[in-house]
């Protein structure tokens, strides 16, 4: 199967270096020197890299056949694609690359279940599982091993325990305190409710390490690579 692991950026220099954006937690694996990569548009490519390096905090790349700063800027926002093999995965057994979480059912421990795995959202904190419901509905789940303790390949399950209101429930309350004039008839409803904002956003997640869903947790976590 295909998978994009890099968008080119701009030239660097005049001999042929461009910086690329890295969309792969395997850069040391999937943009190697010596590795060819199709691209998109088709027409670009392949491209076979020649070197690599890391210059300010971005990685650079040339290409074979690539030698001047023109042929460089030519290849801008050109998608850098790999072929993997489907059964591939990761090293470590607490990773797992996107497609392979991708479509898995989605169930609680006690069996209810969710919807389904519909992609993986990267973010800086940590990995969400993007989950579509059977209702037609979306709920994100953070990819922490806390709320997804198991990832069934073989069931094509991933088992979710998930904290009161992840799911969506109702969990308020309105309540109205009413009260009755001098005369015993009903008096004017009475508002006594207050309003305290007490939530506090808590990051608990990590980066993958290397792979397609790249995602941790403050204790021990999952990681999805790509």
């Amino acid at each position: 199967m295909q998978l994009v692991v890099a968008r080119i950026g701009r030239a660097h220099g005049i001999k042929g270096e461009v910086t690329v954006e890295v969309r792969t937690d395997e850069p040391e694996l999937r943009l190697a020197p010596g590795a060819v990569l199709t691209t998109d548009p088709p027409t670009a490519g392949p491209l076979t890299i020649a070197s690599g390096r890391v210059h300010s905090g971005r990685l650079l790349l040339r290409f074979e056949g690539v030698h001047d700063r023109t042929a460089a800027e030519a290849l801008r926002n050109t998608l850098l694609v790999a072929e993997i093999d489907p059964d591939e995965r990761p090293e470590d057994p607490e990773e797992f690359y996107d497609h392979q979480l991708e479509d898995l059912e989605v169930v609680t421990v006690d069996g209810t279940v969710v919807g389904r795995i519909e992609s993986v959202a990267h973010l800086p904190a940590q990995d969400l599982l993007v989950v579509r419901r059977e209702d037609g509905g979306e709920v994100l789940i953070p990819f922490v091993s806390e709320i997804v303790p198991e990832i069934d390949l073989e069931a094509q399950r991933a088992v979710v325990d998930p904290p009161p209101g992840l799911l969506g429930e109702e969990t308020g309350e309105a309540d109205e305190v009413g009260g009755t004039d001098e005369a015993g008839g009903p008096g004017e409803a009475e508002e006594t409710g207050e309003a305290e904002e007490t939530g506090e956003a808590e990051e608990t997640g990590g980066s993958g390490a290397n792979g397609e869903a790249g995602g941790g947790a403050a204790g021990p976590g999952r990681e999805s690579t790509r």
